[in-house]
């Protein structure tokens, strides 16, 4: 592409590995993973410096890694509910 016809585009793409981010950006405790993208904070710290070869190994695992995540329980509105049915759920 020549710098004519990316100016009359009005945007300059690069040819990149786009980014797994689905800005629902929650790092998960027991498995440190972001539950949005599934990447660890190393690799999303990294990500703009990663290699693209290094970036299609990292989307090559997130599919893997989905079963990793722990479902949540309910959270504070269901410890709340617990304790006002006396512990029971």
């Amino acid at each position: 592409m020549t710098d004519d016809k990316q100016e009359k585009d009005g945007v300059w793409k690069r040819d990149e590995v786009e980014s797994p981010c689905v800005s629902i950006c929650v790092i998960q405790p027991e498995s440190r993973l972001c539950v949005g993208c599934l990447r660890t904070i190393d690799e999303i710290g990294a990500w703009s410096r990663m290699t693209p070869e290094a970036r299609r190994a990292v989307m090559a695992e997130l599919p893997e890694r989905e079963g990793t995540l722990t479902k949540r329980r309910g959270g504070r509105a269901a410890r709340l509910k617990q304790r006002a049915s006396g512990g029971r759920s």
